[in-house]
C-alpha cells in the first residue's frame, strides 16, 4: 500500500497514514508555548497549566482549519471544530516509571484501514490514577531510526459513548532517566476519527484501560 502523507497529491486516493506523533506543526507550536512559559531571571512567571493546555487547544483548532495538512476535510470542519474536550484536570496528570521492554521481535498492530503496522513495545509505563494503579505500554515504530518519541495509544470506558470507540492516544518525548509525565489531559482522537482515508493504529488489549478517562479530547456533544 502507497503511504501517502497528509496534504501530499495522493492524499483522498489511497489511505494516508496518521503515524505516532504526526501533529508535527501542533507538537512543534506546543513546544514553543511550553518554552515560553519556563521562568528564568527576569521573566515573567510561569503560566498556569489550565492556560497552557487551553493555548495548546487553540493553536490545534487553529492548526486544524488553516493548515493545508489539516485532517478535516473542508466540507466537514464545521461538524468537527472547535475540537471538544473533557475540563482540564490536573488529576489525570500522573508521574510515571517506564520499565524497558528488552528488544523484542516487532509486533503487528491493527489500524482503522484493516492493514497492520510493525511496532516495537519501548517499555511498560506504571503510574496511578485515582488511586489505581495503571499500566500502559510505550512504543516505537518498528523503522524509527531511533526511541526519542513515545507512543501511547490507549483505550478506556468512554470509548464509544464519549470518545472515540477505537481510543485516544498520548504521545511523550523520551526521558533518560525513565521517569514521565502521563498527562491524559493531552490524549487525542487519532486522524481517522475525523476522516476514514487516515490508517491509524488502534490500541492492544494491554492498553485497554478498566476504568473511564474524562481528559483530553472527547467526540462533540450532538445540538440539543
Amino acid at each position: 500500500m502507497p503511504v501517502v502523507e497528509p496534504g501530499s497529491a495522493g492524499a483522498g486516493r489511497a489511505p494516508s497514514v496518521q503515524r505516532p506523533a504526526i501533529l508535527v506543526g501542533v507538537v512543534l507550536a506546543a513546544a514553543g508555548l511550553a518554552a515560553a512559559a519556563g521562568c528564568s531571571p527576569g521573566t515573567k512567571p510561569q503560566v498556569p497549566y489550565a492556560e497552557r493546555i487551553a493555548a495548546q487547544r487553540a493553536t490545534k483548532d487553529q492548526f486544524f482549519v488553516a493548515s493545508a495538512e489539516s485532517p478535516i476535510p473542508a466540507d466537514r470542519r464545521q461538524e468537527f471544530l472547535p475540537l471538544s474536550y473533557f475540563p482540564i484536570d490536573e488529576s489525570y496528570v500522573a508521574a510515571a516509571m517506564l520499565t524497558a521492554s528488552e528488544r523484542a521481535p516487532a509486533m503487528e498492530m491493527p489500524t482503522s484501514t484493516g492493514q497492520r503496522r510493525l511496532m516495537r513495545r519501548a517499555g511498560t509505563l506504571k503510574f496511578s490514577l485515582k488511586n489505581t494503579p495503571l499500566e500502559l505500554t510505550a512504543f516505537v515504530e518498528a523503522e524509527a531510526p531511533n526511541m526519542n518519541r513515545l507512543f501511547v495509544p490507549f483505550g478506556d470506558l468512554t470509548n464509544g459513548t464519549e470518545t472515540y470507540a477505537a481510543g485516544r492516544y498520548i504521545d511523550l518525548d523520551r526521558s533518560p532517566s525513565g521517569l514521565y509525565e502521563v498527562d491524559f489531559n493531552r490524549a487525542y482522537h487519532p486522524y481517522c476519527f475525523y476522516n476514514p482515508t487516515y490508517d491509524c493504529p488502534y490500541p492492544p488489549a494491554e492498553n485497554r484501560l478498566a476504568l473511564p478517562v474524562r481528559a483530553g479530547e472527547r467526540a462533540r456533544k450532538p445540538a440539543a
